[in-house]
């Protein structure tokens, strides 16, 4: 059973102080919604992408600061406001259940209503739909592509963009579609077979008008989908956060 909790989006519309690594003093912001994943939140500040952000942030006084490590996905401007879509790339387990405690007393209408967030209809913090990638027997596959850590910082999401690549092994170029990504792995389709342990260059075409994303890894499984048609699934040789905010923001 997938635990719905892990997709559930929830508005809390609440001042909180966040404090980010190095300020001298908290500033205060409004979460206009929270899951274990990520955030909607205010601030008056702007800040820079394509960078972690380390924050704690106290949600009351009863539960402990969230110590986090977050990353800005998407951002505009409201009035005087910056309002942000933020990722969390790490989150320890102990400050989720501190988020569930923290929902279940102050907003449990959110917790017993039916969830606003479901595996097939997905819209994650940002603009246009994106689901999260859930189940099935490609999930299985690809917990070989990262251990246990990289699976709870980093989440897949469904996609669907032009990939080009170099098979370094045999020396040949190909073409291949995304269908799902993370900032640590792609499941790619391929129409020829891409054996396990081959070594790739890749070129991912993203709609934002800026150059190809160039990233390295390794087919990490294979197999025939249909006639023609092979599922793939390719372990990144390093976590690539800024390629992954790139996908996100389109």
């Amino acid at each position: 059973m997938v635990d719905r909790r892990q997709g559930a989006r929830w508005r809390i519309n609440r001042p909180v102080e966040l404090k980010f690594a190095g300020a001298v003093a908290p500033t205060t912001s409004t979460i206009h919604d929270i899951s274990f994943r990520g955030a909607r939140i205010s601030l008056p500040q702007r800040l820079p992408k394509d960078t972690p952000h380390r924050v704690s942030i106290s949600l009351c006084d009863e539960f402990a600061c969230l110590n986090l490590e977050m990353w800005v996905v998407w951002q505009k401007r409201v009035m005087e406001t910056n309002v942000y879509g933020v990722y969390f790339t790490k989150i320890k387990d102990s400050d989720k259940e501190n988020i569930y405690k923290f929902m279940r007393k102050y907003f449990p209408q959110e917790i017993n209503k039916q969830w606003w967030q479901k595996p097939e209809d997905t819209r994650p913090y940002g603009q246009g739909r994106c689901s999260y990638y859930e189940g099935g027997e490609e999930e299985m596959e690809e917990k070989k592509m990262n251990n246990s850590k990289d699976q709870r910082i980093f989440e897949r999401f469904r996609a669907k963009l032009p990939l080009r690549f170099i098979d370094l092994k045999g020396n040949k170029e190909g073409q291949a579609e995304v269908r799902d990504i993370s900032a640590k792995g792609l499941g790619i389709l391929a129409k020829n077979e891409l054996l396990p342990q081959t070594p790739l260059e890749m070129w991912l075409d993203i709609p934002d008008r800026g150059e190809p994303f160039y990233t390295r890894g390794e087919v990490v499984w294979s197999k025939l989908a249909e006639p023609g048609q092979w599922r793939a699934g390719v372990n990144l040789e390093k976590a690539d956060l800024m390629g992954m905010s790139r996908v996100l923001r389109t």
